[in-house]
């Protein structure tokens, strides 16, 4: 053979172990965010293959009917009463005239100033 075949066939060995690398490679990275996304999206269908998933799922739509006014979830009389005094608390401390609610965030207005302009005078 001559020296520019066994340069050809060398050269054309080492790319395709190049290539079959990079597949390779590539095949793992696939297989690996595969895993991770069927790991995540599982909980999602509702069908845990797990008992501690389908607990966990359980208890989130529970939770989740159970929060259905907005209001705190399991909440008894004397709980209610240390947040009301704790609002009150915080309005007396941030200066709230009782009207305010203090638990919606304030809304800021930056008026325009008017600026006079500058003239130039030729002096």
């Amino acid at each position: 053979m001559s020296k520019s075949l066994v340069y050809l066939s060398y050269i054309f060995r080492k790319q395709n172990k190049m290539l079959s690398q990079s597949i390779l490679t590539g095949v793992r990275v696939l297989r690996t965010e595969a895993r991770r996304n069927i790991a995540i999206v599982a909980p999602a269908l509702n069908k845990a293959s797990d008992p501690i998933q389908q607990l966990f799922l359980d208890k989130v739509k529970e939770y989740k009917a159970k929060s259905a006014g907005g209001k705190l979830v399991d909440s008894n009389p004397e709980i209610e009463r240390e947040i009301k005094n704790e609002l009150e608390r915080v309005a007396k401390q941030f200066g709230s005239d009782g009207k305010t609610d203090m638990l919606k965030f304030p809304d800021f207005k930056f008026p325009d100033v008017k600026i006079d302009p500058i003239s130039q005078s030729a002096n």
